[in-house]
């Protein structure tokens, strides 16, 4: 429910033609002028963190993805509502419900910046993007329920939903009232059928936290990054909460805890009646699968299918090429910070590690990361679609 058309260009470039210098970095939750887009983007690039912004205004919007669009070196990537560009780009083994067409596209600019990359006095430690967008239709989700009416035909053995961050450039009127009807849909799915929810960058935490609440119950398995994971523990009084930011590689131990709190406590119990079973979390060099016990197969294949297309798709190759990967990950670690955790070494023969706590199954696998990637955009998406390929889920 959550399509549009994705600018993919250099941040720097695009910031230096727009007549931009860099300042003092600082995040802004919603971005309203050229300026906020300039603090926002140093303070995440000196960091090297993923973010995602909604950009108020929307005639300033337009006038900067004009530029982008003509600027030298600009890639377009499919990444809802189906604008002309975007329906030519698609494939034709995707369907598009004829409700779902509308006449303008939904523009997002994404800009990318590579490992060591210098503006001003900001440095990126690692290659990432800043995404930011002006997009009211994917933030309305405008489409779910025209996706939801498609699937009795169409019969999915999976249903993948993103595109709920988009809701921070509604009202809270809105955003409440959408999130009751997010809910209300995903429960006409058919039973049988796993539910993956996707989330992504965001600043609301009254957002995040009824997300929590009222969609988690709703959905069978999760994707999420780092930042993601722990604005969510925030947002919800999670473990780690007091934690302003990971410095650094998050730690394996307290990432742990905060994957067994959202299960224990928002996933499926005897007691509780939700359906989330599955949470594949990624960072840029480990990722880790928990699962309720009895709900899943093929858990280990999975997790390390997804750190292999994550370094596939960074150095856009077809298979590892062992020449431009690095291996960053921490060689020993604690299982958890919140009780009494083990110790874990990895062994190089059997890269994938297995822990359990309570019920709940851990697959650790380290990541080949590329050295100097080609591809920053679409990883996360990539990383959990190929998971859940691998993925066998078992009926209730």
């Amino acid at each position: 429910v959550n399509a549009c058309v994705d600018v993919v260009i250099s941040g720097v470039k695009l910031l230096q033609a727009l007549g931009l210098s860099p300042g003092n970095g600082r995040d802004h939750a919603v971005l309203h002028s050229k300026s906020d887009l300039e603090e926002a983007f140093v303070y995440f690039m000196g960091k090297g963190a993923a973010a995602e912004r909604f950009f108020s205004d929307k005639e300033t919007f337009h006038d900067i993805a004009q530029t982008a669009s003509e600027f030298p070196g600009a890639q377009v990537l499919l990444c809802g509502p189906i604008g002309p560009k975007l329906h030519e780009l698609l494939d034709d083994n995707v369907f598009v419900p004829p409700e779902s067409l509308q006449e303008v596209d939904e523009f997002h600019l994404i800009l990318e910046y590579l490992a060591g990359e210098e503006w001003g006095p900001f440095k990126a430690p690692h290659a990432n993007r800043f995404i930011f967008s002006h997009d009211l239709s994917n933030g309305a989700m405008n489409m779910l329920e025209v996706f939801v009416s498609s699937l009795e035909e169409f019969q999915p053995d999976l249903v993948v939903l993103s595109g709920l961050h988009m809701m921070e450039g509604q009202s809270k009127e809105l955003q409440r009232k959408r999130l009751l009807e997010v809910v209300t849909s995903i429960s006409d799915i058919p039973t049988g059928i796993p539910i993956h929810l996707e989330l992504a960058s965001m600043t609301n935490r009254e957002l995040m936290s009824s997300i929590v609440h009222q969609v988690f119950p709703a959905v069978t398995s999760l994707g999420l990054n780092e930042q993601e994971l722990l604005f969510l523990s925030q947002s919800a009084s999670g473990p780690h909460a007091s934690l302003s930011s990971w410095d650094g590689i998050p730690d394996v131990g307290m990432v742990s805890d905060i994957l067994f709190w959202i299960l224990k406590e928002h996933g499926r119990s005897k007691s509780r009646s939700s359906d989330l079973t599955r949470i594949h979390f990624h960072t840029l060099v480990y990722h880790i699968l928990a699962t309720v016990d009895g709900h899943w197969a093929n858990q280990l294949a999975a997790v390390a299918a997804g750190a292999r297309v994550a370094g596939t798709q960074a150095c856009a190759t077809e298979t590892i090429d062992a020449s431009r990967v690095s291996l960053r990950a921490p060689q020993e670690f604690m299982t958890s910070h919140s009780e009494s955790g083990s110790k874990i070494v990895l062994n190089p023969n059997k890269p994938v590690v297995e822990w359990h706590r309570e019920g709940i199954t851990f697959y650790f696998t380290p990541v080949l990361v590329c050295k100097d990637p080609i591809r920053t955009v679409g990883l996360g998406d990539a990383i959990s679609a190929e998971g859940l390929f691998y993925s066998e889920a078992h009926p209730d």
